[in-house]
């Protein structure tokens, strides 16, 4: 019987043993497979970027992780510190990692033509004085909301005047600005070919032509609306708040 009893014990020792040799090879393995795969920190996209947003709007849409060393891209970026002032070359996909070559010149972008219009979708042009496209400081990638106002709209069997956020985040391809000289005071500081001083509280004078890409549809409301009525652009990012379609009538202004 104590034969038996002493042969139970050791063999649960034993089994005791075995597994801490276990638990300890592999955890073993585990710190040289890490070790053998180099890991190395690098920015990668945790949120859809659009071309042309800026570095800052980048650098809240990135985070720092550590991947395999023989995962990581050559060119990709570990830190923002030497992009300030450049833009998104293109759009930026969740998970894929920050590459050197992704983050441009402003002016890069414009004259490369590198904002690509989006598979199924046709460009169309307009024309608008620079408060109607918020204050002129548009630029190709960015995101834009379409008011269109009705002097004599029809809204429930009502004629009156008429405004309506009519196409959400459509993407700008192109803006074609007034020559400098159409620039009233400009900044002592500006020089030919740079882009407007977000700081420059002068006011822009001239109209500007705004490309963007739309549906067949949604082109032919602009159309219209440039044609006959009047169009108004908001800057609307992609993460913009988005209450639904509503009609803005006089009535409903006080409410």
């Amino acid at each position: 019987m104590k034969s038996r009893l002493l042969a139970g014990v050791v063999a649960v020792l034993l089994a005791i043993v075995g597994a801490v040799l276990v638990v300890t090879y592999a955890q073993g393995a585990d710190q040289r497979a890490v070790k053998d795969l180099d890991p190395v920190g690098v920015l990668v996209v945790t949120k859809a970027v659009p071309a042309g947003a800026s570095v800052d709007t980048v650098k809240a849409s990135v985070v720092l992780e550590e991947l395999p060393g023989t995962a990581v891209a050559k060119s990709a970026l570990k830190t923002l510190d030497a992009s300030t002032g450049q833009v998104a070359a293109a759009d930026l996909v969740p998970g894929e990692q920050l590459l050197a070559e992704k983050l441009i010149a402003p002016e890069d972008l414009q004259t490369s033509g590198s904002v690509k219009v989006p598979a199924g979708l046709q460009e169309v042009s307009f024309q608008l004085e620079p408060q109607r496209v918020v204050g002129g400081r548009l630029e190709p990638g960015d995101h834009v909301g379409v008011f269109i106002s009705m002097a004599n709209g029809v809204v429930e069997n009502k004629a009156g005047a008429a405004t309506q956020l009519s196409i959400h985040k459509v993407l700008v391809t192109a803006v074609q600005r007034a020559p400098e000289g159409a620039v009233a005071k400009p900044a002592a500081s500006a020089s030919a070919g740079t882009e407007p001083d977000p700081r420059d509280v002068n006011l822009p004078t001239g109209s500007l032509m705004v490309t963007v890409a739309v549906n067949d549809i949604n082109a032919t409301k602009i159309v219209f609306a440039s044609e006959f009525e009047q169009v108004w652009l908001s800057k609307e990012p992609l993460d913009a708040q988005d209450s639904g379609p509503r009609i803005m009538t006089q009535q409903d202004v006080y409410k």
